[in-house]
Formats: structure tokens, sequence, C-alpha cells
């Protein structure tokens, strides 16, 4: 028995929690000891099943010792080993790797540590490209609102989540937001992708309009939306914002953090909708959520186009320490592994209906205003209550976990993504278990 399993015994005043209510949460601390497979154990021994694939990102399951195992040798052969100047060979093994399950053209790879990093890196490519290619005036960068791109300044600024923007006062110049795509009135209970919306990619016109196109570098969009809780795109949308974007120069940024590796059902989002950006951002799945990594899928035409100068030039002048790190890159190659072994990139595809099927049964329940899905990534919101946004949700939450069941809260909507390796009997679990939470807590 550690510590933390003995009562009274856990001091949780030096932790300052990230994205958490604080002083709620350490009234009563909800604690994970350990995990394996679908199921995650608590510090007092019961089991959870994992409904969110951690946050996002543990795709295979937990507990790989084919990961552990990679990340071990690594640790004893090589810890460390810089990428400014030097590097180690499985840096190029890793982005060689991750080319051959890429969309295709994006095939050049920039390591990153997170997918806020990686947000971050591809805005910054976006305006050195349009520079060096002489297009020095396009400088604006163009988000969309309620959109999450992790929580760096740019992604922050580019980011539409209003809780996530309004406390910090300082933002990047230029930058403005498309709107987003819910729409309770028209869409509400539609089954993958709605009907409507498809015209408000033509928000983008209006961008050009309003600040010119020769002003504008880049659009960065989630492909689904998924912190503010599964906004799979209407029908046409995606599509649509490809060809604006080719139309005016500007390049297309899809933000693939959660939506890459497997969570559609195809390798990338860009794969399932069949569109395919200028760059994309990816991190969460690329090790399975076991060491931090992330990367930035970018096209040759813009790789090469800042492969310009006197070859002892440098052409980028960004990254980071620990880009490329030794062993996230020994993770990641294990984790590439085990997506080709199980087939985990596709697998997805075979659950969608019956995971779809799933959450729209829980239409009905007091307070349900909608359900979401596309893939195996869903969404069950809730009206809120008098006493607040959130009131209601947070109140699932807790019951879901005291039953056996971890989801995402976001507000009043529970946000879902299991493991890829998740099995009808779970699916059923967690539908039972939120489905009873919901009448609980009505």
């Amino acid at each position: 028995m550690t510590l933390h399993q003995k009562p009274n015994t856990l001091q949780t005043d030096s932790f300052w929690m990230p994205f958490t209510a604080n002083r709620q949460f350490k009234k009563a601390p909800r604690l994970f000891a350990s995990a394996e497979g679908m199921h995650y154990t608590t510090v007092d021994g019961r089991k959870v099943i994992d409904g969110s694939a951690g946050l996002w990102c543990v795709n295979a399951g937990h507990g790989r010792r084919q990961i552990a195992a990679a990340v071990e040798r690594q640790l004893m052969n090589l810890d460390f080993a810089p990428s400014f100047n030097m590097g180690h060979p499985l840096a190029f093994d890793f982005a060689e790797r991750l080319t051959e399950i890429a969309p295709k053209g994006l095939d050049r790879i920039f390591f990153t540590n997170s997918g806020s990093e990686s947000v971050d890196t591809a805005l910054k490519i976006a305006l050195a490209y349009q520079r060096a290619i002489g297009q020095a005036t396009r400088t604006r960068l163009i988000g969309r609102e309620r959109g999450y791109h992790g929580v760096g300044f740019g992604g922050m600024s580019v980011g539409g989540m209003v809780a996530n923007r309004r406390a910090f006062a300082t933002h990047l110049p230029g930058v403005d937001h498309i709107r987003h795509t819910h729409d309770l009135t028209r869409n509400a209970f539609a089954k993958d992708q709605p009907d409507h919306g498809a015209e408000l990619a033509d928000d983008v016109e209006r961008m050009v309009a309003l600040h010119g196109a020769d002003t504008i570098a880049a659009v960065i969009v989630e492909p689904v939306p998924g912190s503010t809780a599964v906004l799979p795109p209407p029908k046409g949308y995606l599509q649509r914002l490809r060809e604006l974007c080719t139309k005016h120069g500007i390049l297309l940024i899809f933000d693939e953090v959660i939506t890459g590796f497997g969570r559609l059902g195809a390798p990338f989002a860009a794969d399932y909708f069949g569109v395919t950006p200028d760059m994309m951002t990816t991190a969460k799945g690329i090790t399975n959520g076991t060491v931090p990594c992330g990367a930035v899928f970018a096209s040759r035409k813009i790789h090469d186009g800042l492969m310009t100068g006197p070859e002892g030039t440098i052409e980028l002048f960004h990254g980071y320490t620990y880009s490329a790190h030794p062993t996230a890159c020994a993770a990641g190659l294990a984790t590439l592994d085990i997506y080709k072994d199980e087939q985990l990139l596709t697998r997805g595809a075979s659950m969608a209906e019956y995971w779809r099927d799933g959450l729209h049964s829980l239409k009905g329940l007091p307070n349900v205003v909608d359900i979401r899905n596309v893939g195996l990534m869903g969404a069950v919101e809730v009206a809120p209550r008098s006493d607040g946004v959130g009131a209601r949700g947070y109140d699932v939450m807790v019951d879901c976990f005291n039953r056996g069941l971890y989801l995402r809260m976001s507000g009043d909507s529970f946000a879902l993504s299991p493991p890829l390796i998740v099995e009808k009997s779970h699916i059923d679990d967690i539908v039972s278990i939120l489905g009873d939470a919901i009448k609980r807590v009505a």
C-alpha cells in the first residue's frame, strides 16, 4: 500500500491542477492508481472504464508493454540527444514511418512535444512560408469560434473558446474568427455529419472582403472540434473551406491533435473527409499518450518554399529542446507498430455504427438536448440548470465516476472517445452508466 492509499494522508495543496476547479476537486479528490486495457483502477481499487481515452490520447488502450519496453531500452541506450545541428537515427525513422500513414502530400515532419506546440509551430511556419515566397503582407491568422488549439499564445489567439481567452488580455494581433457550426435549431440529434451549415464556410469570403486576401496567411480549424464537445462538420463544409482557401492563396491547417491516429476510423480526419490541408497538427495518439510528443505534417510545397538561400543558412528559426526526443521517438515507433499490427487506425470504422446507435439511444432522457457523433467520437449535451452552466454536467460526471465511468465534461456536454480497442460490451457499459447518471441527476 502506497502512502496516498492510506486515509487522510494525501497532501493536495502543492499541485496547482490544470483546467480544474482546484478548490472543488481537493474537497473530494478523484484519483487513479493504475490502468490496463480499457480501464483505470482508482486508489481504492475500483475499476473505471475509460470513456475518453485519457484525454483523447490513449488510442491503443492502457498498459501496452511493447511501448514501455521500447522506452526502457531507449533510456538505457540514449536518454537524450539534441536536434539542433545534431541528430539520432530514431528521429528520422519515426518521421519516415509517419509519412507512410499521412495523407498524400503531407510528407515533411516537424517534431514538437504537445498539441499546443504543434499549433504554434504550424502558425509560425505559415507566416514564414508566406514571407519566403514573397507574400510578406500575409500576416493575418484566421481561427474559428469554439475552436480549441491549445494554450500557447498562438493557439489561444486563434482559438475560440471564451473561457480559455478572456482572462488573458494579450492576444496575437491580426487574428480573426469565422463562425462555429453548432446549430441546435437545425441539427439537433443529427447522426454523423449534420445536413445544414456548409454555407458557414463562406465566412472565409467575409474575412477576405473585410481584410483582403493578401493579408491572410492561414485558416486553422479542427476537422471535428473536440474540446468544445464534438461538433461534426456539416456535409460539404470542409470541402468548401478547402476550395476557398485554395482560391485565395490562403493556407489551410487542420488541427488533428484529437482526430488523428484512428479516431474516426481512418488514419486522419483528412482521410475520412477526403480533404487534404496544407498542414496538419498532431500529438496525443502519436505515442498513445505515454511520452509527450507532437508533430506538424507539412506539404512538400511549404517545406521546399523555405529551403532557400545559402545552404548553410538555418531555414526556420524555430524548435524545442525536446523536439524528436529519443524516448518519444521510441514510444512513437512502438505505438505505430501496434496500430499497424492490430489495424487500429481503421478499426473504428467497424464500431462506428454500434457506437452511434448506442449514444443516440439516450435521446429522450431528462434534459438531453442534443447527441452528436462521428467515428468513435461522441457527445451528449444536457440543458443547463438555473444554478449555472456546467453545474448539471459536473454532477453527472461525478456520478459516472462513482459508478465506474470516466468521461470528459465540457460545460453541460459529455465528450466521449474510448480507446480504439473498445468492444461492443464496453460501449454498452458506457451508455448504460451515462444514461443512468443523467436520470439520477435530473
